[in-house]
């Protein structure tokens, strides 16, 4: 999850600044994995990601969804979390993965040239930063032309009824730095991008998968 040092007027309190949130940490890391690491290698692997193929997630943290990518890829994981990014330097050396690195740095101002990376993947980070929006246009901007998005996050529901109940909790889980309002079509305004889907693995899940390619 990233931490930005950015805001502007009205954004959303980023989890580093919550006491709320570190309050919740411990049952972060010893429940959260359990209940998103299986998405994330379903979705992975769906896309059989071809050998070389270059690789950039955005929002890597601790390192949750590593052993989810082949070997045969190269793969970049960045986040602004320098602790985070310790503990999944800590998970590489032990697994010994060669094909993985991680370094430091903001989601919403990458440091690559456009189109650098094959595909560009995301998980459960878009709605902890300060600018979705932008946050969105940089991951397409590194994506070469032909290439694929990859996004794993909780969207505003398209059922008025359960977007007004999500809603109604807004005031909690802004606390703990993240919003339940994003809708998934703001995001994707106007960008150089082919939606192939956007859905969910099980009727009843909070999350939503989207898959786009960069044209």
């Amino acid at each position: 999850m990233l931490k930005l040092e950015s805001k502007s007027e009205g954004s959303v309190p980023q989890p580093h600044e919550s006491h709320f949130y570190h309050n919740l940490v411990p049952a972060y890391q010893a429940l959260w994995p359990a209940v998103a690491k299986r998405r994330i290698q379903a979705n992975l692997t769906a896309l059989n990601i071809p050998a070389g193929t270059r690789v950039l997630e955005v929002g890597v943290g601790t390192g949750m969804s590593l052993e989810a990518y082949p070997e045969h890829a190269d793969i970049l994981g960045v986040d602004l979390s320098e602790s985070m990014l310790a503990e999944a330097e800590v998970l590489i050396e032990k697994n010994d993965w060669q094909h993985i690195k991680v370094r430091s740095m903001n989601a919403e101002q990458l440091e690559f040239e456009d189109a650098s990376f094959d595909l560009v993947t995301s998980f459960h980070t878009i709605s902890v930063v300060s600018r979705p929006d932008q946050m969105m246009r940089e991951m397409v901007r590194v994506c070469k032309p032909g290439g694929r998005i990859l996004v794993i996050n909780h969207f505003r529901s398209e059922n008025p009824l359960i977007a007004r109940v999500v809603d109604s909790a807004g005031g909690i889980t802004r606390r703990l730095g993240w919003r339940t309002d994003l809708e998934v079509n703001d995001l994707l305004n106007e960008l150089p991008i082919e939606v192939e889907s956007c859905h969910k693995n099980n009727p009843l899940s909070l999350f939503r998968v989207l898959v786009a390619k960069r044209v």
